[in-house]
């Protein structure tokens, strides 16, 4: 039997070789991976488990059980990463620990973990992984911490809580019955002096109540053809001024119940007073501002024309430089000691003025408020005659006053809320709001001590409220006053 014809093999091979000694080498990171891969046959080389184990004759193949990112562009110093160094251990080459460690995490970290000069080994990043530290650098956006004010390195259970508001009490602890107490806007009626004595103006008289004793005292009565438009007392509290609906203007000793002297001038009702040191100033329906002096013998020394309509609002400066009017024609004047013509007309008004205040903690700080068609308090600075602020009440501005114990201001109010506001400023929150009167509340007065005020009203009450810490201790005013609850009558 004739044996078939072997197939010819593509290879050329050496005489006394054959092609079953063939046998596939190949070695990692060499070119002869390359010349072996050459000799093989087709079956050898189509092997897809052949191809897998070739190595790539250009990178060395690294075995590892996880993905290790580049590094070099990672901020390793904030997660505190480059804190400490792990000894090198003897034996082990400095070039190959840099190389490896550039090789791990980038070379940007390489350059921080080694000192120049130095042999500082590895770090290990398991240590201080996720463990966040501030950064150093200058903030790169606008809602950094920094610029917030807020330091991560404090807690914020240690810093301070937000100050609770004042607690102010919501009922008066004292009402006083005032009969023909008027109901007009533009008289003003009741003021307490330095003494510890409310004055009121009821009908023809004038009465005198000690806040000591409750002891009510009758100091004049002007007859059947007059009527008591405005009382103010002097600064020291001994004398006091009386304005009438017939132009007058008459100084009374309190302590004594006796009359010092009557003054003309006015042409009709003189419906507001203001003492300075030594002068007293009158305002009237006739639209002249007064200047008297007792130690002369005229009955004033100076006239004031600027107002339009009846003078209002009436008060000196604490440093008793400059003179404020209001009147019912929607201007705020100010005046100085020696000016015949007004330094400053305010006319942001729409409505007449007749709550006038100046800040006792601030020099040429005004407050004004306007009536119904305004409903405004206004602050300027009367250096430059530049309005500083302003808020909308919802109401009629009847009276202001500043606490001369904290940076506080109280406004009265008429139509159509008849609300007692206090306010803090310069923020203009409002502390407390105080109801109670049934009838436009015209009527404002502060104590010597000024924790307590007065206010009066068309309903024919004087309601005590306190309001103001002492100057002393700055704590929350209790409910129960020096007086004991109740209601008694002036007269």
């Amino acid at each position: 039997m004739e044996t078939p014809p072997r197939r010819k093999s593509g290879l050329n091979l050496p005489s006394g070789m054959s092609e079953a000694s063939l046998r596939l080498e190949t070695f990692s990171g060499s070119s002869r991976a390359v010349s072996s891969l050459s000799l093989s046959s087709p079956r050898v080389v189509s092997s897809p488990r052949a191809i897998s184990s070739l190595s790539s004759p250009s990178k060395t193949s690294t075995c590892s059980d996880r993905f290790i990112p580049c590094r070099s562009s990672s901020r390793l110093n904030t997660f505190g990463l480059v804190d400490k160094g792990s000894p090198v251990k003897e034996g082990c080459n400095e070039a190959f620990s840099r190389l490896l460690k550039a090789e791990l995490f980038g070379s940007d970290f390489a350059s921080l973990s080694s000192p120049a000069g130095g042999g500082a080994g590895l770090s290990s990043p398991s240590k201080n992984m996720l463990r966040f530290k501030t950064e150093h650098s200058g903030p790169s956006s606008p809602y950094s911490p920094s610029i917030l004010r807020y330091d991560s390195g404090v807690s914020s259970e240690t810093s301070t809580p937000p100050k609770p508001p004042r607690k102010v009490p919501k009922t008066p602890h004292k009402v006083l019955d005032a009969p023909s107490l008027q109901d007009d806007f533009y008289l003003n009626l009741v003021d307490w002096s330095s003494q510890n004595v409310l004055a009121v103006g009821l009908g023809t008289c004038v009465y005198l109540w000690s806040a000591s004793n409750s002891k009510v005292t009758k100091l004049c009565d002007l007859g059947p053809n007059d009527n008591v438009c405005s009382v103010q007392w002097t600064r020291e509290g001994s004398y006091i001024s009386v304005g009438t609906s017939l132009g007058q203007v008459q100084v009374w000793d309190g302590s004594q119940c006796k009359r010092i002297r009557t003054m003309g001038g006015h042409q009709t009702r003189t419906g507001v007073l203001a003492w300075n040191s030594c002068t007293l100033s009158s305002g009237s329906r006739d639209r002249n501002i007064l200047q008297h002096d007792l130690r002369v013998s005229k009955d004033f020394i100076s006239k004031l024309v600027g107002h339009k309509s009846e003078v209002c609002g009436l008060k000196w400066s604490h440093d008793d430089r400059e003179l404020a009017s209001g009147g019912n024609d929607n201007q705020l004047l100010v005046w100085n000691q020696h000016s015949q013509k007004p330094i400053l007309r305010l006319t942001e008004h729409t409505a007449a003025v007749k709550a006038i205040a100046w800040s006792p903690h601030q020099s040429g700080l005004l407050a004004s408020g306007g009536g119904t068609a305004d409903r405004c308090i206004r602050f300027w600075n009367t250096s430059n005659g530049h309005q500083l602020n302003h808020i909308d009440t919802g109401s009629q501005v009847c009276n202001l006053a500043w606490s001369k114990n904290v940076n506080e201001l109280v406004s009265t109010h008429g139509y159509s809320q008849n609300q007692i506001m206090v306010w803090k400023y310069p923020s203009l929150t409002k502390v407390a709001t105080l109801v109670g009167h049934s009838l436009r509340v015209l009527y404002l007065a502060m104590s010597p001590d000024g924790q307590t005020i007065v206010t009066g009203a068309g309903d024919e009450t004087l309601r005590f409220w306190n309001v103001f810490p002492s100057i002393k201790a700055q704590t929350p005013v209790k409910d129960t006053g020096i007086w004991s609850l109740g209601r008694t009558q002036i007269r």
